[in-house]
């Protein structure tokens, strides 16, 4: 799971906001941020995906058109008011004898309850001692996060809800004595994130069943035994048109290349750079406004991951772990808008998004994908 790296009023990102915007989710430090009609406005579009379109631009009449740069076909993400704060059920119920992580505790989730504001506080460097007892912990996080991923694509058809996939998915990490990690983070009401066709990131699962057609990115984050593991991965529903499929396949494309990236001593715009040599010239966008970040006992601390080209200082070191997990937009508007539950980030012109995402362990001698299906055992595990 991402955080919003960057951002300005409005929730409106672009690549040349970069170096001025401020960051707006670091460490739980996210401030409330309301939109509104005066503030942000729901473009129109024009393309081939008619009746949503057309449907979308109701919203204002005033906005000029953007064009719609994905010409596939696939139903467009809008909430009926796309500026009012929803109202979620309450959530699921996470039995007495689950650790939780910091921020999921009574205590401080009563504080947040009052305030609005919560942080989840992290000291030093974040790296672990390779060989140790957290290794083999960190590794373990990992290794479910993974089988969680694959039991969610599992449910994937025509006709489920996401919401659906939730409730399977947190049992099921409860099943294995774990916590949700986005459950109750920063106030976010779900198991997991479900960004459907246009969403970006951070998708709250809901009643809409699933189209033929759709794709969807499930991200999973689970906490065992004081360690966080997060991955995920951008399914197929049914029958996806080929734009959809291609999408997709670059969003993991790009992935891998960022990981080819990653060793001790090399930079971390290195991942970037790696990221971009896929995307340039194909039609493709990465979106600038999401990070990968640091991760351990800590949900989201640094180092924190560009995926857009950058000049960010910083080098890769043994026992560091992050994510990596770029967002690819089908077309070259890298600007997205958030919906009024705070969360949801649809791209600005309704275009397919797709993401994946793996976590990556420097060692002394490269860097080990913690999130593979086959790499994820850590030494003396069966």
């Amino acid at each position: 799971m991402n955080i919003l790296a960057r951002c300005r009023p409005g929730g409106i990102i672009s690549s040349s906001s970069r170096r001025t915007a401020a960051g707006c989710l670091c460490s739980l430090d996210r401030p409330h941020r309301h939109v509104k009609p005066s503030v942000l406005s729901i473009p129109r579009l024009f393309g081939t995906n008619a009746r949503t379109a057309e449907t979308a631009s109701e919203l204002d009449e005033d906005e000029a058109p953007l064009k719609l740069e994905d010409d596939g076909q696939y139903e467009i993400i809008v909430p009926k008011d796309p500026f009012a704060r929803p109202v979620f059920s309450p959530p699921l119920h996470v039995p007495p004898h689950i650790i939780r992580p910091l921020y999921a505790t009574p205590e401080m989730l009563e504080k947040y309850n009052r305030s609005g504001h919560l942080s989840e506080p992290y000291i030093g460097d974040g790296r672990i001692s390779l060989g140790s007892e957290d290794e083999f912990k960190l590794r373990r996080a990992a290794r479910l996060a993974r089988r969680v991923l694959n039991y969610a694509g599992s449910l994937v058809v025509p006709g489920a809800t996401t919401e659906k996939i939730d409730e399977n998915v947190h049992d099921f990490i409860i099943k294995h004595d774990a916590y949700p990690s986005p459950l109750q983070y920063s106030g976010f009401p779900k198991s997991c994130c479900t960004s459907v066709n246009n969403i970006v990131v951070h998708g709250i699962p809901d009643t809409r069943p699933l189209n033929d057609g759709d794709i969807v990115n499930i991200d999973i984050t689970v906490y065992l035994n004081g360690y966080h593991g997060d991955t995920s991965k951008t399914f197929l529903v049914g029958d996806v048109d080929k734009i959809g499929r291609d999408l997709v396949k670059v969003s993991e494309e790009a992935l891998e290349a960022g990981i080819r990236a990653c060793g001790p001593g090399r930079p971390l715009r290195g991942i970037a750079r790696a990221i971009h040599e896929v995307v340039k010239d194909r039609g493709y966008v990465v979106c600038p406004a999401f990070t990968g970040h640091g991760i351990g006992s800590v949900f989201h601390r640094p180092p924190w991951v560009w995926h857009d080209l950058n000049e960010e200082p910083g080098d890769m070191m043994p026992g560091q772990c992050f994510t990596i997990e770029p967002a690819i937009i089908k077309g070259l508007n890298n600007n997205h808008v958030i919906f009024g539950d705070d969360w949801t980030a649809s791209t600005m012109n309704w275009a397919r998004s797709a993401q994946a995402e793996h976590m990556v362990l420097i060692t002394d001698t490269g860097a080990d994908v913690l999130t593979r299906d086959d790499s994820a055992f850590a030494v003396g595990e069966k």
